[in-house]
C-alpha cells in the first residue's frame, strides 16, 4: 500500500506539474499574443506618428517657400515704390531745369533775368506743394524739433525763444522734416 501511496503522490505530482507546465504555456502563449498585439500596436502608432511627422515637414517646407517668396516680392514691390516716387519727384523738377535753362540762354536785362527767376521759384514752390513739401513756418518761435539754432543774441526788444533770422529755410512732408531751418535765436 505503501507503494500505492507512493505511486499515487508521484502521479499527483507528475499530473501537478503537468498542469503548472500547462499553465506556463498557456500563460507564455498568451504573453506572446500579448506581445504580438502590443508590436501591432506600437507599429501602427509608430505608422501615425511618421505620417504626421511627413505632414509636419511638408506643411514646413510649404510655409518657408510662401516667406521666401513674401520677401522676395516685398522687396522688388519696395524698390518699385522707390522708383515711382523718385520718378513723381523728377516729373515736379525737370520743368524747373527747364526754365532755368531758357533763363541762361534769354538776352535781357537784369531786370527781365531777375523777373524770369521769380517766375521759376514760384514754379518750384508749386511743384513742392504739389509734393505735399512745405516750408517750416518761424512765426510760432523757436522749435528745436523744426529748427537749428547756429546763433544766439540777447535783444530786449525781442521776447524769450523768438527767431530774430533765418540763414537757411527748412521744409517737411506731413510731420517728417526733410531739412531744419538754420535760424538765429534770440534770448
Amino acid at each position: 500500500m505503501e507503494e500505492n501511496k507512493d505511486l499515487n503522490e508521484e502521479i499527483i505530482d507528475e499530473a501537478e506539474a503537468t498542469t503548472e507546465s500547462t499553465e506556463e504555456v498557456n500563460e507564455a502563449e498568451n504573453n506572446e499574443e500579448n506581445d504580438l498585439a502590443l508590436v501591432k500596436k506600437l507599429k501602427e502608432e509608430n505608422d501615425k506618428l511618421s505620417k504626421e511627422v511627413e505632414a509636419f515637414k511638408d506643411r514646413l517646407l510649404r510655409v518657408t517657400a510662401e516667406y521666401e517668396n513674401f520677401r522676395k516680392r516685398t522687396a522688388k514691390e519696395k524698390e518699385g515704390i522707390y522708383a515711382d516716387a523718385c520718378a513723381d519727384v523728377l516729373k515736379e523738377v525737370i520743368p524747373t531745369i527747364d526754365n532755368l535753362e531758357r533763363a541762361l540762354a534769354v538776352d535781357g536785362s537784369v531786370e527781365d533775368l531777375k523777373k524770369g527767376i521769380e517766375m521759376t521759384i514760384k514754379g518750384f514752390q508749386t511743384s513742392l506743394e504739389k509734393l505735399g513739401v512745405e516750408e517750416i513756418s518761424v512765426e510760432e518761435g523757436f522749435d528745436p524739433n523744426m529748427h537749428q539754432a547756429v546763433m544766439h543774441i540777447q535783444d530786449e526788444n525781442l521776447d524769450k525763444n523768438v527767431v530774430a533770422e533765418v540763414f537757411l529755410k527748412g521744409y517737411k512732408k506731413g510731420d517728417k522734416v526733410i531739412r531744419y531751418s538754420m535760424v538765429k535765436v534770440a534770448n
